[in-house]
C-alpha cells in the first residue's frame, strides 16, 4: 500500500519553510501573478528559488498554482513565467484552464501539471480526457464522494490529490461569483472578497427595514456559511482507496495553523504505516481544536450530495489559542528563549510551546526583556523580539500561544 503525500499550503515563504519542518511531503503556492489567492502573501520568483531550494534540500516538493481563469490580458507574460519556473526547479504546476494548459505544453513540456479543483473534475471520463491532454495528477473536485474518488481511480490509473483538511466554499468546486457581483472582486481570478462568510437578512422590497424570521439569532442567518472539513477519523479509508495526496487548505492561513494542522496529519498517517492500523489518538484532535475553525465535517466523503454540512447557527470562527510568537533562538547557558511576537502577552500569561516533535510544555511569563535587555511588562508592538526565560530547550521555529 503506498503511503500518500502530506500536501501543505506556503501563503509566503516564512509559511512554507513552516510547513516544510511541521511535516510536509510537498506545498504549493502563488507567485504573485496568476493565483487564485491574490491577497495572499504569495511569492516574487525569487523567493519561490529559495524556496524551492529550501524545500529540496529536506526532500520536499513543490508546486506552483497557476488557477486563475485568465481573460486575454491574463495572459501575457505567462510563457516566460512558466520558463522562469521550470528553470527554478519547481515540481508542478497546478492549472484549470485548458489554455493554460496549452501554453504549459508548448512552453515547458517537462513540467509536470496537476488538474485544479477549479477544473471541475467529477468523473472518471472526464479525467480521462485530461490524463490525455497530458495532465499528470487529477486533484479532485470536492463534491466527490470517497466512491466516486476510488472509481476514478480505478477506471483511469490517475494520480489523485483529495483535500482532507480546511475550509470549503458553498460554490462549485471554488468557482463562485458572489463576491464579483457584490463588490467587483473576482474570485476566478484571484480577488475573493469572501461574501458568503457575511451576515445577511432577508427584506421584502417594498417593506424597508422590516426582517422576514429566517434567521438563527439577532445577526441574521448563515445559510451560506459551510463548515470546515477534517478527515482526520477517516484516513485509513483514504489510503486503502489509493488517494496519491493528502492536500491541506489554507495559504492565506496562519504559521500556526499550518503547523498545528500538518504536526497531526503527519503523526496520523505515519501511525498507520507503522502499526498497520489506524487509531486516532486523542491529542491529535485536540490539537486540530486548537486552532481557528469553524465546526468540523467530513464533507462530501460520506454522506450525499445534498447533505454537505453547513453551519447555520453562526458565522464566527472557533478561536480557543491565540498565535503569540515564533521562537528565533534559544541561549542554552541563560536557558532564555528569543521570540518574535506575532500578538500581544505580558507577565502572568500561562504560555504554550510546541514543535515538530511533539516536546510541547507550559510555563507562566515571570520576568522577560526586550531585545535591550531591558525588563518589560508586555510585548504589544508587532514582531517585537522579546526574551523569556524557559524551562526546556528549544529551537528555531518551534511556536508560542496560550489559550484564551
Amino acid at each position: 500500500m503506498k503511503k500518500p503525500e502530506l500536501l501543505a499550503p506556503a501563503g509566503n515563504l516564512e509559511k512554507l519553510k513552516f510547513a516544510v519542518l511541521y511535516g510536509a511531503d510537498a506545498v504549493y503556492l502563488g507567485g504573485k501573478n496568476f493565483s487564485l489567492r491574490a491577497f495572499a502573501g504569495n511569492f516574487e520568483i525569487d523567493e519561490i528559488q529559495e524556496g524551492v531550494k529550501f524545500a529540496h534540500e529536506h526532500n520536499v516538493k513543490v508546486y506552483v498554482t497557476i488557477n486563475i481563469f485568465p481573460h486575454n490580458a491574463d495572459l501575457i507574460g505567462l510563457d516566460s513565467y512558466l520558463k522562469d519556473l521550470y528553470d527554478v526547479g519547481v515540481d508542478a504546476i497546478i492549472c484549470a484552464d485548458p489554455g493554460v494548459i496549452m501554453i504549459a505544453k508548448e512552453t515547458v513540456p517537462k513540467l509536470e501539471i496537476h488538474l485544479s479543483t477549479q477544473a471541475n473534475n467529477v468523473n472518471w471520463a472526464s479525467a480521462k480526457f485530461w490524463l490525455d491532454q497530458g495532465i499528470n495528477r487529477i486533484v479532485a473536485a470536492r463534491e466527490l464522494s470517497l466512491n466516486e474518488i476510488k472509481e476514478i481511480k480505478d477506471k483511469t490509473g490517475a494520480q489523485m490529490e483529495c483535500f482532507v483538511h480546511g475550509a470549503m466554499c458553498i460554490s462549485y468546486s471554488g468557482r463562485c461569483l458572489l463576491s464579483n457581483y457584490m463588490v467587483g472582486r473576482d474570485a476566478n481570478l484571484g480577488e475573493c472578497a469572501q461574501a458568503c462568510r457575511w451576515n445577511y437578512n432577508l427584506v421584502e422590497e417594498k417593506r424597508p427595514g422590516v426582517y422576514y424570521p429566517v434567521f438563527e439569532d439577532e445577526k441574521g442567518t448563515y445559510v451560506f456559511n459551510s463548515q470546515d472539513l477534517c478527515l482526520i477519523d477517516q484516513l485509513d479509508k483514504l489510503i486503502e482507496a489509493g488517494i496519491d495526496s493528502f492536500k491541506i487548505e489554507g495559504r492565506m492561513k496562519s504559521i500556526s495553523y499550518v503547523a498545528t494542522i500538518l504536526r497531526s496529519y503527519r503523526k496520523a498517517i505515519d501511525s498507520f504505516f507503522e502499526k498497520n492500523k489506524y487509531k486516532v489518538e486523542d491529542k491529535w484532535k485536540e490539537e486540530l481544536d486548537k486552532i481557528s475553525h469553524r465546526p468540523y465535517t467530513t464533507g462530501f466523503y460520506f454522506k450525499d450530495l445534498n447533505n454537505a454540512s453547513s453551519s447555520i447557527e453562526s458565522s464566527n470562527y472557533i478561536r480557543p489559542y491565540e498565535f503569540l510568537g515564533v521562537v528565533l533562538d534559544y541561549n542554552e547557558n541563560e536557558k532564555m528563549v528569543t521570540i518574535e511576537q506575532r500578538n500581544k502577552f505580558e507577565i502572568g500569561d500561562k504560555i504554550e510551546f510546541f514543535g515538530p516533535t511533539w516536546d510541547d510544555f507550559t510555563q507562566t511569563i515571570e520576568i522577560m526583556y526586550d531585545d535591550k535587555g531591558n525588563q518589560i511588562q508586555a510585548a504589544p508592538h508587532p514582531n517585537q523580539i522579546v526574551k523569556i526565560p524557559v524551562k526546556q530547550k528549544l529551537a528555531p521555529y518551534y511556536i508560542m500561544r496560550k489559550e484564551i
